[in-house]
């Protein structure tokens, strides 16, 4: 009797379990209930292809949310060609990171980061060597009356006096003119360079767009300082408290003039910087001043991107736009911002050039990429060689 008792309590449990397993299965594998669903009209069924509107994929849900952006952000871009003149490719040479191109009078201007010399890295000697093309750089300018044909000028902004938070590079370089004057910021490096040295931001002004040119005597703009390194070595990745997003570096800087402000938006580079499923974990942020020099605060809502890398931002309408490519998740993509801080994704792209120098002379409040019609770029002939090219892009309704 003991023993019939105890198989029908283990038959009861039994059965308990299956039940429970179904229901539970059951409620997984429910489609969900039509209220739930969205309300999708014919029209928009027809422009989504969508094949039942009582059953809805996770894809199409989120297509549903999409903002209602027309074509004028779509652009395509060309095959980048060889400049002539002073600017074209010359063996032994790293032209590189050009500015966005300026029109002064009949001639255009741009400004870029120029050294000399083989590359030898980290490994071989970061006291006499050059760790990276873009070590040991001055930043050169040079004229063109077509945007083809260029003249170098000659050095723009030296690298600073032994000593100097600039002593050892200045490069990635971005031209800003306001009221007769105008404004270089720049990327630099104090001696020596190692994997875990910081990078900061200078900037020089003028009254000409041929100099000379006065600098900060400090950065106007310098990493957090909130990480912390673990060990002694110089691996950049062993960290033991990260900080901010630009914990290590602040690189490619821009300023722009908005509302009655500046706006200083710059590359973060992480202590301990990760990759994630988009490739690099490169994001942007902004600091902001009442004068183009300063002083500069970072803004509260930093980082302002979840991607991107060389920063490529341009006035559009009563907001700034910006182009994201290389790192990150929402890499080749054009978003824009109402308040020069909060951004929204506008468009995809492919193809974008590296290191965009924008033609500035091309801005319209009619077309958000016109200013992107033709404008600079650089390659890397090798790791040794790198020279400027111009890129030109195309939209259906432009010749």
């Amino acid at each position: 009797m003991i023993q019939s008792l105890k198989k029908i309590r283990i038959n009861t449990q039994f059965v308990v379990f299956v039940l429970l397993a179904a229901f539970s299965f059951s409620q997984c594998t429910t489609v969900p209930e039509k209220a739930k669903e969205p309300h999708v009209s014919q029209e928009t069924a027809d422009k989504l292809g969508i094949t039942n509107t009582d059953h809805l994929s996770a894809a199409t849900l989120r297509a549903l949310q999409w903002p209602d952006i027309g074509n004028e952000w779509y652009i395509e871009f060309g095959e980048h060609k060889p400049l002539l003149g002073d600017l074209a490719y010359e063996p032994g040479v790293v032209r590189r990171d050009p500015s966005a191109v300026i029109k002064v009078g009949e001639k255009y201007y741009v400004w870029y980061s120029k050294s000399t010399g083989e590359t030898t890295g980290f490994e071989a000697d970061v006291i006499n060597g050059k760790v990276f093309p873009w070590d040991r750089c001055d930043i050169w300018y040079a004229t063109s009356t077509d945007g083809w044909t260029w003249k170098e000028e000659g050095i723009a902004v030296k690298r600073g006096e032994p000593g100097a938070y600039d002593d050892r590079s200045v490069f990635t370089v971005e031209i800003m003119y306001h009221e007769g004057k105008y404004y270089l910021c720049y990327q630099t490096v104090k001696h020596p360079y190692y994997k875990r040295v910081q990078n900061t931001v200078g900037m020089a002004w003028s009254s000409s767009p041929n100099g000379p040119w006065a600098k900060t005597p400090e950065p106007v703009l310098k990493p957090a300082d909130n990480g912390e390194w673990e060990g002694d070595s110089d691996d950049r990745f062993m960290v033991k408290k990260k900080g901010d997003f630009d914990s290590h570096k602040v690189h490619d800087p821009c300023i722009i003039p908005f509302k009655g402000k500046f706006y200083l938006y710059y590359k973060g580079e992480q202590m301990g910087e990760e990759i994630t499923f988009g490739g690099r974990q490169i994001r942007h942020g902004v600091a902001i001043a009442d004068n183009p020099l300063g002083p500069y605060t970072k803004s509260l809502y930093n980082p302002i991107s979840n991607s991107g890398h060389e920063i490529c931002v341009w006035p559009y309408k009563e907001g700034i736009a910006s182009l994201i490519t290389t790192d990150g998740p929402e890499r080749n993509t054009i978003q824009w911002s109402p308040d020069g801080i909060n951004f929204e994704i506008m468009g995809a792209i492919k193809g974008a050039p590296h290191a965009i120098g924008l033609n500035r002379e091309l801005t319209s409040d009619e077309d958000p990429v016109a200013i992107m019609k033709w404008g600079l770029t650089h390659v890397y002939n090798n790791w040794h060689e790198q020279s400027i090219l111009r890129f030109d892009s195309r939209k259906p309704n432009r010749n």
